[in-house]
């Protein structure tokens, strides 16, 4: 079975994991992909998606300000009551106790305001990020794909804008954090500098500590987002594959292979869990010896007489003020560092350009007869790798052309150009004389129509999956175009007629009834050129004598481009054209390029032969 990455070394470590970036290009982690707690160019990029939230985002900044006065502000209150107590001023002592309640509410709605407003620039800012990479997903070319599994692209989508809203959550509240810090360290060295920097003095030891945890607690996390992505990727793959798995008899050799990228992955969860665990304690050791300290020196202050016994009080209350800021950043820690990670690949997404885009002058492709030329076309994939070679091609306008030849041999490529799938890398091809890099790809698409061999269907009803390519056609239309390829019939026996909804990709449909639902789809859109991919190659023979008596009609007066392994498919046509190796070595019709006893013959007596004799053809 394939791997994600390097899993190995001793002891149950783990290597580098290699990676796909979008275009296409391996390569290794570097640690600034996998994410890092602050990345600034992640945070700016996101700013910008904060303007149509300003006022909201200022509010909520406001709010947090309030909400950490409030926090800073209680302790020193509570220090003025116990003063206030020894006085015995009650006078004084009832006025403190009603700004300490109007304290703790402002508190409270200034916390609530933050919430609530935050959420809505949060949620604002992720339903933007999502309607734009939906948009862009959509615009890219064909070549993306091909370099991208759908589930990487998913997951950027979903669980990396996810794990932003994370960042977008928690960041707020590490400012707020940061604030606190600031103002009680403001706090402690206004109402006592000596005893402020006796109590502090812990700050260099927690500071010391927390960078050597970081830069080993980094490298923990990153092995664990390693290790469940190879796992994930290896499930997925078994799941994917359990008909081959059980064919084989590969169960318990993939359950062997499975339980060791497992216990990697447990490995890496056992030392990040070691490393939290260490953490924590640690910085609740540093705050009792910072309250020890503060006991202690200020006990004997106060035993002294040259310090109130409020401000002692008070001191205790920060301390444990300044370590939860501190025990807050340190959990929030991985969140962080993921949603760095996660903003960096949505924005290499969004910034994956399209390969094939309109030119800056394309102009409406108008209505057209259907005329095709290929002129000198060669084309490549990979640099440097050619599929196609030099074609020449001319497909007068009402003509029905079959491509045949081996698997490889070009004829796909030759029907994705037709419909500008991909640009040429070198010649052009053109209809009716445009050449389609000079006309709008919206344009080119509505004179062209595909019915491919695995046809995909959508989670709506029978009704909307025909008109996906027409949203303006009338109910008539629609069943008029299903009577046409003779799929009516079975229509009107589902459940709910033409308002059925279908199952994902039209899984309670069989294989010929979803390929008859995609031919009453292209027969709707009426459009100038029909490019069948291997339509046929995937339906029982019942069904395809109805797609052959449809194909009549809707190939009649329209040009069409047919890829077709039966011969039932390929010898109507009005000319064959055989390709080898990107090559086109033959052309003609059934007879002539079976008189002429070369590659056609070929092919026809391996593929065809038998099904002639057949008495269904």
């Amino acid at each position: 079975m394939m791997r994600g990455g390097g899993m190995g070394g001793h002891g149950g470590g783990m290597g580098r994991m290699a990676y796909r970036g979008m275009d296409g290009r391996l390569g290794e982690f570097q640690d600034e992909e996998l994410g890092k707690p602050y990345d600034h160019r992640v945070v700016m990029r996101l700013f910008r998606y904060i303007g149509p939230y300003k006022g909201r985002a200022i509010a909520t900044a406001i709010a947090v300000i309030v909400y950490t006065g409030t926090v800073v502000a209680i302790p020193w209150l509570v220090r003025m009551g116990i003063d206030a107590i020894g006085d015995g001023d009650t006078g004084r002592l009832d006025t403190i106790a009603i700004v300490f309640v109007s304290v703790a509410l402002i508190g409270w709605l200034s916390q609530y305001m933050h919430m609530i407003l935050m959420a809505q620039v949060s949620q604002g800012i992720l339903y933007t990020l999502r309607t734009q990479m939906f948009r862009h997903l959509h615009r890219l070319s064909m070549s993306f794909y091909d370099r991208n599994e759908v589930g990487r692209v998913m997951s950027r989508v979903q669980n990396d804008v996810l794990n932003l809203q994370e960042f977008l959550q928690t960041g707020v509240l590490g400012f707020a954090d940061l604030l606190t810090l600031v103002g009680v360290v403001a706090a402690l060295f206004v109402m006592d500098a000596q005893m402020a920097a006796l109590t502090l003095a812990v700050g260099p030891v927690l500071i010391l500590a927390l960078i050597f945890w970081q830069r080993r607690a980094r490298t923990a996390f990153i092995r664990v987002r390693q290790a469940i992505a190879v796992v994930n990727a290896d499930l997925q793959e078994n799941i994917s594959g359990v008909r081959v798995v059980q064919s084989l008899n590969r169960e318990e050799k993939n359950r062997q292979e499975f339980d060791s990228l497992n216990a990697n992955h447990l490995n890496a969860n056992l030392t990040a869990g070691r490393l939290s665990a260490v953490i924590l304690p640690l910085v609740e050791i540093l705050m009792a010896v910072a309250i020890a300290t503060v006991v202690v020196f200020g006990g004997n202050r106060v035993l002294g007489g040259s310090l109130e016994i409020g401000i002692l009080v008070a001191f205790a209350l920060y301390i444990q003020r300044f370590f939860d800021p501190i025990r807050t950043l340190t959990m929030q820690y991985t969140e962080l560092q993921r949603a760095m990670a996660s903003g960096a690949r949505i924005f290499e997404l969004l910034d994956t350009h399209a390969e094939v885009v309109d030119a800056p002058d394309a102009r409406e492709l108008p209505a057209i007869k259907g005329e095709i030329r290929f002129e000198d076309v060669s084309h490549s994939y990979v640099d440097g790798v050619e599929v196609l070679h030099n074609i020449n091609l001319h497909i007068r306008a009402g003509e029905t052309v079959a491509l045949v030849g081996e698997t490889g041999a070009g004829k796909t490529t030759i029907t994705a150009l037709i419909a500008r799938l991909y640009d040429v890398s070198s010649g052009r091809v053109t209809l009716d004389g445009y050449d389609v890099k000079e006309v709008t790809q919206v344009s080119l698409a509505r004179r062209i129509g595909m019915v491919l061999q695995e046809p995909f269907l959508f989670s709506e009803t029978v009704r909307e999956n025909i008109r996906y390519g027409r949203l303006d056609a009338t109910d008539e239309e629609v069943e008029q175009a299903a009577r046409v390829v003779g799929s009516h019939d079975f229509i009107m026996r589902l459940r709910d007629g033409y308002g059925t909804v279908l199952d994902e990709r039209g899984g309670n449909l069989s294989m010929g009834q979803r390929q008859l639902v995609s031919f009453a789809r292209a027969v709707l859109a009426d459009p100038s050129i029909l490019i069948l991919d291997e339509a046929t190659a995937n339906i029982d023979t019942h069904t395809e004598v109805l797609i052959q008596q449809a194909l009549k009609q809707i190939l009649h007066g329209r040009t069409s481009v047919v890829i077709a392994h039966r011969l039932s498919t390929i010898r109507d046509a009005d000319r064959i054209v055989v390709l080898d190796e990107g090559r086109i070595v033959e052309e003609g019709s059934h007879q002539e390029l079976l008189a002429l006893g070369g590659a056609y013959h070929r092919l026809y007596t391996m593929n065809y032969q038998l099904e002639e004799q057949s008495p269904v053809g």
